[in-house]
């Protein structure tokens, strides 16, 4: 893994701007994580969160601003500044006609890496991951649950051994089991001095994981610090409410229900 120029944002968005016709989908975003951070990156449906980060690790092009891993721009230099980033995207699509271990084994060989290496790392990978048993009954990504299909993804973005992990909703559809699998992995991968960027809905889990959080309402940063700075002495659930807003029932709403 490599190591952050403590001086040097692990991952930094500047300025990123997104519109879709008439729609300001991302609203100048700025945001700088800390070499050796787990950052939790929250927001209602629909906020931007999904479009901010796609943007940033060079899957959607920004209207302006850019984004930066280890210092490099994703968009001037995006070849290696992949090489930095591991990235499990929302509504990952994976090749469905292959294995897991192909999968694995045919994405390190088109990252360049040692044939040897792809194979080791590609067994420990699947065993780590409980995918042991579908690789040995030849079972297709086609075929996995979402929660499969979520620790496949993780197991591409962590094959190349990069500094930063990006990770949209890596949680989803995870049993608690693997889920608890997950959370060493990424806990040791931080303790190695990598950095983590991670959105979820899941208020309890990101305070549970996150040491920085930033809150995004309407395409734009509303809150971003360390858990404590952005919680206020409350809950990040109910600092989320605070800030985002909600729409409580009224006395007269669905008053059929249980009629």
């Amino acid at each position: 893994m490599m190591t952050h120029d403590a001086a040097t944002a692990a991952f930094e968005l500047r300025g990123l701007r997104r519109e879709f016709g008439d729609k300001l989908a991302v609203d100048d975003v700025n945001l700088r994580v800390p070499p050796g951070s787990f950052y939790g990156l929250v927001g209602p449906n629909g906020a931007g969160k999904t479009t901010a980060l796609s943007m940033a690790v060079g899957l959607l092009r920004p209207s302006a601003g850019t984004a930066y891993v280890d210092g490099i721009d994703v968009w001037d230099d995006p070849v290696e500044a992949k090489r930095h980033l591991g990235v499990l995207p929302d509504g990952l699509a994976l090749p469905e006609r292959l294995t897991g271990g192909e999968l694995l084994t045919y994405w390190g060989r088109f990252r360049g890496m040692e044939r040897a290496t792809v194979a080791a790392r590609t067994a420990e990978l699947l065993r780590v991951l409980e995918l042991e048993e579908a690789e040995r009954l030849g079972t297709l990504v086609g075929e996995y649950s979402t929660g499969m299909r979520k620790k496949i993804g993780l197991a591409t973005a962590l094959l190349h051994t990069p500094s930063v992990l990006v990770l949209d909703e890596p949680y989803e559809a995870v049993d608690p089991v693997s889920a608890r699998v997950l959370t060493g992995i990424l806990r040791r991968f931080t303790a190695a001095g990598g950095s983590i960027v991670l959105s979820s809905h899941v208020m309890p889990l990101v305070e549970q994981l996150c040491d920085r959080v930033a809150i995004i309402a309407d395409g734009r940063v509303v809150a971003d610090g360390t858990l404590d700075e952005v919680r206020a002495g409350s809950t990040l659930d109910d600092r989320f409410v605070e800030l985002v807003g909600s729409a409580d029932l009224q006395e007269g709403d669905l008053t059929w229900i249980g009629s």
